[in-house]
Protein backbone atom coordinates (compact mmCIF):
# COMPACT_ATOMS: atom_id res chain seq x y z
CA UNK A 1 0.00 0.00 0.00
CA UNK A 2 1.03 3.62 -0.62
CA UNK A 3 4.29 2.60 -2.33
CA UNK A 4 5.35 6.14 -3.25
CA UNK A 5 4.54 7.53 0.20
CA UNK A 6 6.46 4.69 1.87
CA UNK A 7 9.49 5.49 -0.28
CA UNK A 8 9.28 9.19 0.49
CA UNK A 9 8.95 8.68 4.25
CA UNK A 10 11.84 6.20 4.23
CA UNK A 11 14.06 8.61 2.26
CA UNK A 12 13.21 11.54 4.52
CA UNK A 13 14.23 9.59 7.62
CA UNK A 14 17.82 9.72 6.37
CA UNK A 15 17.73 13.50 6.76
CA UNK A 16 17.37 13.20 10.55
CA UNK A 17 20.79 11.61 11.26
CA UNK A 18 22.30 13.55 8.34
CA UNK A 19 21.39 16.77 10.17
CA UNK A 20 22.32 15.47 13.64
CA UNK A 21 18.73 15.59 14.87
CA UNK A 22 18.54 12.06 16.32
CA UNK A 23 20.58 9.46 18.19
CA UNK A 24 20.36 5.68 17.68
CA UNK A 25 16.65 4.86 17.07
CA UNK A 26 15.04 7.98 18.54
CA UNK A 27 12.87 10.24 16.41
CA UNK A 28 10.35 9.55 13.68
CA UNK A 29 8.56 10.92 10.63
CA UNK A 30 5.06 10.24 9.41
CA UNK A 31 3.07 11.30 6.35
CA UNK A 32 -0.68 11.23 5.76
CA UNK A 33 -2.20 10.40 2.40
CA UNK A 34 -5.00 12.97 1.93
CA UNK A 35 -6.98 10.67 -0.38
CA UNK A 36 -7.20 7.62 1.89
CA UNK A 37 -6.47 9.29 5.25
CA UNK A 38 -3.95 6.51 5.88
CA UNK A 39 -0.65 7.32 7.62
CA UNK A 40 2.84 5.95 6.89
CA UNK A 41 5.12 6.01 9.93
CA UNK A 42 8.47 4.64 11.10
CA UNK A 43 8.51 1.22 12.80
CA UNK A 44 9.40 1.25 16.49
CA UNK A 45 13.01 0.72 17.54
CA UNK A 46 14.52 0.14 14.08
CA UNK A 47 17.89 1.78 13.40
CA UNK A 48 17.88 4.41 10.70
CA UNK A 49 20.28 2.56 8.31
CA UNK A 50 17.95 -0.45 8.45
CA UNK A 51 14.82 1.43 7.38
CA UNK A 52 13.33 0.45 4.01
CA UNK A 53 10.09 1.39 2.25
CA UNK A 54 8.88 -2.15 2.95
CA UNK A 55 9.28 -1.94 6.73
CA UNK A 56 7.41 1.35 7.05
CA UNK A 57 4.09 0.82 8.85
CA UNK A 58 0.71 1.92 7.47
CA UNK A 59 -1.94 2.84 10.04
CA UNK A 60 -5.39 4.34 9.83
CA UNK A 61 -6.17 7.77 11.23
CA UNK A 62 -6.88 6.18 14.63
CA UNK A 63 -3.46 4.55 14.77
CA UNK A 64 -4.56 0.98 14.03
CA UNK A 65 -2.16 -1.02 11.84
CA UNK A 66 -3.46 -1.58 8.32
CA UNK A 67 -0.27 -2.99 6.81
CA UNK A 68 3.18 -3.75 8.19
CA UNK A 69 5.28 -6.50 9.73
CA UNK A 70 6.54 -4.35 12.62
CA UNK A 71 5.08 -2.44 15.52
CA UNK A 72 4.49 1.20 14.66
CA UNK A 73 6.38 4.02 16.41
CA UNK A 74 5.51 4.58 20.06
CA UNK A 75 4.45 8.09 19.02
CA UNK A 76 1.84 6.84 16.53
CA UNK A 77 -1.19 7.71 18.67
CA UNK A 78 0.06 11.29 19.06
CA UNK A 79 0.80 11.65 15.34
CA UNK A 80 -2.71 10.47 14.53
CA UNK A 81 -4.24 12.81 17.11
CA UNK A 82 -2.47 15.74 15.41
CA UNK A 83 -3.72 14.63 11.98
CA UNK A 84 -7.30 14.28 13.22
CA UNK A 85 -7.31 17.76 14.77
CA UNK A 86 -5.28 19.66 12.14
CA UNK A 87 -6.54 18.54 8.71
CA UNK A 88 -4.13 20.91 6.91
CA UNK A 89 -1.19 18.86 8.25
CA UNK A 90 0.08 15.97 6.12
CA UNK A 91 3.55 15.51 7.64
CA UNK A 92 4.89 15.29 11.21
CA UNK A 93 8.44 14.97 12.55
CA UNK A 94 9.58 14.24 16.09
CA UNK A 95 13.18 14.62 17.28
CA UNK A 96 15.19 15.04 20.46
CA UNK A 97 17.71 17.34 18.80
CA UNK A 98 20.23 18.63 21.33
CA UNK A 99 19.98 22.40 21.41
CA UNK A 100 16.22 22.55 20.98
CA UNK A 101 15.72 19.91 23.67
CA UNK A 102 17.99 21.90 25.99
CA UNK A 103 15.44 24.73 25.77
CA UNK A 104 12.68 22.16 26.38
CA UNK A 105 14.33 21.02 29.62
CA UNK A 106 13.74 24.52 30.95
CA UNK A 107 10.20 24.70 29.57
CA UNK A 108 11.49 27.64 27.55
CA UNK A 109 10.52 28.83 24.08
CA UNK A 110 13.25 29.52 21.52
CA UNK A 111 13.27 33.31 21.05
CA UNK A 112 12.93 34.80 17.56
CA UNK A 113 16.26 36.62 17.40
CA UNK A 114 17.31 35.91 13.80
CA UNK A 115 15.78 36.86 10.47
CA UNK A 116 15.83 33.16 9.56
CA UNK A 117 13.50 32.47 12.49
CA UNK A 118 11.24 35.30 11.39
CA UNK A 119 11.16 33.78 7.91
CA UNK A 120 10.37 30.21 8.90
CA UNK A 121 8.49 30.51 12.18
CA UNK A 122 7.01 34.01 12.27
CA UNK A 123 7.99 34.41 15.91
CA UNK A 124 9.23 32.36 18.85
CA UNK A 125 9.16 28.56 18.73
CA UNK A 126 6.76 27.86 21.61
CA UNK A 127 7.22 25.30 24.36
CA UNK A 128 4.30 23.22 25.56
CA UNK A 129 3.88 21.31 28.79
CA UNK A 130 4.94 17.84 29.88
CA UNK A 131 3.27 14.65 28.68
CA UNK A 132 4.17 10.97 28.84
CA UNK A 133 4.93 8.89 25.76
CA UNK A 134 2.69 6.18 24.35
CA UNK A 135 -0.78 7.67 24.13
CA UNK A 136 -2.41 10.74 22.61
CA UNK A 137 -1.25 13.10 25.36
CA UNK A 138 1.77 14.43 23.48
CA UNK A 139 -0.36 15.06 20.41
CA UNK A 140 -2.82 16.97 22.56
CA UNK A 141 -0.03 19.23 23.85
CA UNK A 142 1.26 19.84 20.32
CA UNK A 143 -2.17 20.82 18.99
CA UNK A 144 -2.84 23.09 21.95
CA UNK A 145 0.60 24.73 21.75
CA UNK A 146 0.44 25.44 18.02
CA UNK A 147 -3.21 26.48 17.72
CA UNK A 148 -2.48 30.21 18.10
CA UNK A 149 1.02 30.17 16.56
CA UNK A 150 2.34 30.57 13.01
CA UNK A 151 5.22 28.30 13.94
CA UNK A 152 5.31 24.84 12.36
CA UNK A 153 7.36 23.69 15.35
CA UNK A 154 6.99 23.41 19.09
CA UNK A 155 8.96 22.03 21.99
CA UNK A 156 7.59 19.70 24.65
CA UNK A 157 8.85 20.20 28.18
CA UNK A 158 11.66 17.77 29.08
CA UNK A 159 11.09 15.83 25.85
CA UNK A 160 11.98 17.31 22.48
CA UNK A 161 10.62 18.75 19.25
CA UNK A 162 7.52 18.21 17.11
CA UNK A 163 7.16 19.86 13.72
CA UNK A 164 4.26 19.79 11.29
CA UNK A 165 3.74 20.72 7.66
CA UNK A 166 1.50 20.39 4.63
CA UNK A 167 3.99 17.76 3.48
CA UNK A 168 6.43 15.54 5.34
CA UNK A 169 9.35 17.24 3.57
CA UNK A 170 8.27 20.65 4.88
CA UNK A 171 7.96 19.21 8.38
CA UNK A 172 11.52 17.87 8.07
CA UNK A 173 12.74 21.28 6.93
CA UNK A 174 11.08 22.84 9.99
CA UNK A 175 12.86 20.32 12.24
CA UNK A 176 16.23 21.16 10.66
CA UNK A 177 15.60 24.89 11.01
CA UNK A 178 14.42 24.47 14.61
CA UNK A 179 17.69 22.89 15.65
CA UNK A 180 19.82 25.32 13.66
CA UNK A 181 18.16 28.33 15.25
CA UNK A 182 18.15 26.72 18.69
CA UNK A 183 21.94 26.38 18.43
CA UNK A 184 22.26 30.03 17.40
CA UNK A 185 19.98 31.17 20.24
CA UNK A 186 21.81 29.06 22.83
CA UNK A 187 25.19 30.39 21.68
CA UNK A 188 23.90 33.97 21.69
CA UNK A 189 22.56 33.59 25.22
CA UNK A 190 26.05 32.62 26.41
CA UNK A 191 27.20 36.07 25.27
CA UNK A 192 24.48 37.94 27.14
CA UNK A 193 21.02 39.17 26.24
CA UNK A 194 20.38 38.94 22.48
CA UNK A 195 19.07 41.89 20.53
CA UNK A 196 15.41 41.61 19.61
CA UNK A 197 13.60 42.10 16.30
CA UNK A 198 10.48 44.25 16.24
CA UNK A 199 7.29 42.24 15.71
CA UNK A 200 6.39 44.42 12.72
CA UNK A 201 9.67 43.43 11.08
CA UNK A 202 9.14 39.76 11.95
CA UNK A 203 5.74 39.99 10.25
CA UNK A 204 7.34 41.43 7.11
CA UNK A 205 10.05 38.78 7.09
CA UNK A 206 7.48 36.00 7.46
CA UNK A 207 5.23 37.38 4.72
CA UNK A 208 8.10 37.78 2.25
CA UNK A 209 9.50 34.33 2.91
CA UNK A 210 6.17 32.54 2.78
CA UNK A 211 4.73 34.38 -0.22
CA UNK A 212 7.62 35.76 -2.33
CA UNK A 213 10.85 33.80 -1.67
CA UNK A 214 11.76 30.85 -3.88
CA UNK A 215 10.51 29.57 -7.22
Amino acid sequence: MLEKLRQMVCDLHAELPNNNLVAWTSGNISARDPETNLVVIKPSGIKFPDLTPENMVVVNINGEIVEGEYKASSDTASHCYIYRHTPQVNGIVHTHSRYATAFATHGRSIPCITTAMGDEFGGDIPCGGFALIGGEEIGQVVVETLKDSRSPACLLQSHGVFTVGPTAEKAVKAAVMTEDNAAIAWTSLQMGTPLTIAQSDIDKLYDRYQNVYGQ
